[in-house]
């Protein structure tokens, strides 16, 4: 990480100073931890990580994308998702951005689990982020892209493990949600194929 990178463009609140994220440390702090301190009067607060949540469709071997159509990152190929709001439940604030961003509802989900990454907002730097997603199958209706989409495409799987195509792909944690929607996906495939008969 840079030193710009490491500067938010904001002062301290008790005494003006130009705050900067220092690294943390002591015993059990993982690595990489930050925190924002101020160098004059050491005021800190912590960098902790925000919540973001997710959903994963399926259609017929395809998955739900999108091509976002704001910073940070515009133009890349996103997942439905964004941060959590102040006393919502997850799997409805996914749900909540899955109907902004592409105007679908599907029924029921599954956890498809939890991923690290960072979110870089412009004048304040990257901080952590907590990615948790929920996985469900498509049910009707045509996704229109809104809020912060541009775009929205169904994806071939076959066409999710190219090189190009990961290369656009808007956060680095996107691969694993990937490849994790595909082995469920060929895991529920093996299961009706070799199911035994009763």
């Amino acid at each position: 990480m840079t030193a710009a990178a490491r500067r938010p463009a904001f002062a301290c609140p008790h005494c003006g100073t130009p705050l900067a994220r220092t690294p943390r440390r002591g015993p059990g702090i993982p690595r990489g931890a930050l925190q924002i301190r101020c160098p004059h009067c050491r005021y800190r607060m912590f960098d902790y990580p925000r919540l973001c949540v997710g959903f994963t469709v399926v259609r017929r071997g395809h998955l739900l994308m999108l091509v976002r159509g704001h910073e940070p990152r515009r133009g890349a190929i996103d997942l439905p998702g964004g941060f959590l709001e102040t006393g919502e439940d997850p799997e409805a604030a996914a749900r909540r951005e899955l109907h902004e961003e592409t105007g679908l509802r599907v029924g029921p989900a599954t956890p498809l689990g939890t991923w690290w990454d960072t979110y870089d907002l412009p004048g304040f730097g990257p901080f952590p982020t907590f990615n948790w997603y929920f996985h469900a199958a498509w049910r009707s209706g045509t996704p229109r892209a809104g809020d912060d989409a541009a775009e929205a495409h169904w994806i071939p799987f076959a066409d999710l493990g190219k090189r190009l195509l990961q290369r656009r792909f808007a956060w680095a944690h996107m691969r694993a949600v990937v490849r994790a929607v595909h082995d469920r996906a060929h895991a529920g495939r093996a299961r009706r194929v070799y199911a035994p008969r009763s």
